[in-house]
């Protein structure tokens, strides 16, 4: 894919503005205590959508709208906060949009994606199945197939991280959680449109390890279950383009634990009194476990969205971890 310039999401940033404001850049002074260092947490949980994939639905639909004269409607599959972002964005572009979910997904993503105008459709075991259904209803009705990795999503999402790291450009290691990849790709491309030496590090569960094995591996290779309660990561089958972007740009992939993950979302509860979901606190889980080799630098985390279902935060809480399967 050809790099993204600082024009392209400056672009991208005017486009996700019309919609929402920048979000906010804190450093948690009990986080930094915990750890040992010095910690700055984007918080795309403050979104409208509760994270950070509705900049990239906004963009998506607005070149959409733009370049196309006759859109029937719109179809993706998604965990939640993808859905969530087309959702949204479809509504505000006046375009029907149907997602497809996984049986056993989120209730409470599955409730705000219709709440947000979504035609809701429940099939699959997991996202890469909800994905082949969903492919199938834009072929039947005509409608837009949406995937969770594109250009346009890459450079919405990156408007995150052109904020962040204009703010604080001198940040040594950034942490970020990997689903599809269009979170740590947009992180790649706004630190190399900036010219900036901020090392990059991917997160993902050790039970959807995909990303890693990709990494490791220096092309994708897929698995065979993605069972974790981290369900914006829950991914079996990488995208090509994702592994390139990632294999050139990002400095090592972690894998965290599901202990490590609720271990994070407690930690982020009682520092900030933010909720973060399985998938907003990895990054925080990788820099937990990294908590010696960043002693006294200057690092940032996203917080990429705080869509966890009540009951699975109750455990959380109550010092347990969800289980799944």
């Amino acid at each position: 894919m050809k790099a993204i310039s600082k024009d392209e999401l400056e672009q991208a940033a005017a486009i996700v503005y019309r919609a929402m404001a920048p979000t906010a850049l804190y450093a948690w002074p009990l986080l930094a205590e915990a750890l040992g260092t010095e910690v700055w947490v984007k918080h795309e949980n403050h979104t409208p959508t509760g994270a950070f994939k509705v900049r990239g639905g906004l963009v998506y639909l607005h070149r959409l709208k733009r370049e196309r004269a006759q859109v029937m409607g719109i179809v993706s599959a998604t965990r939640g906060n993808h859905g969530q972002s087309l959702a949204f964005a479809a509504r505000a572009a006046g375009l029907p949009c149907s997602i497809f979910v996984p049986h056993g997904n989120s209730a409470e993503k599955n409730a705000a994606m219709r709440a947000f105008g979504a035609e809701l459709m429940i099939e699959g075991h997991d996202f890469d199945e909800s994905r082949t259904y969903a492919a199938a209803l834009a072929d039947e009705k005509g409608y837009e197939f949406v995937p969770s990795y594109h250009r346009d999503l890459i450079s919405g999402v990156g408007t995150y991280a052109l904020e962040l790291l204009t703010a604080q450009p001198d940040l040594e290691t950034v942490y970020v959680p990997i689903g599809l990849g269009s979170g740590i790709s947009g992180l790649i491309a706004a630190r190399d449109a900036l010219d900036l030496k901020t090392e990059i590090v991917g997160v993902v569960s050790e039970h959807a390890d995909a990303y890693a094995l990709s990494f490791e591996a220096g092309h994708p290779v897929a698995t065979n279950s993605a069972m974790t309660f981290a369900d914006g990561m829950a991914v079996r089958t990488p995208d090509p383009v994702a592994v390139d972007v990632i294999c050139r740009g990002a400095a090592r992939i972690l894998r965290v634990s599901e202990v490590e993950i609720a271990d994070a979302m407690r930690l982020y509860y009682s520092a900030t009194h933010n909720i973060a979901e399985g998938a907003g606190a990895a990054p925080l889980a990788g820099l937990m476990q990294e908590r010696e080799k960043m002693r006294g630098k200057k690092i940032a985390v996203i917080l990429c969205g705080q869509n966890v279902d009540r009951p699975w935060f109750r455990t959380v809480l109550d010092g347990g971890v969800p289980k799944v399967g």
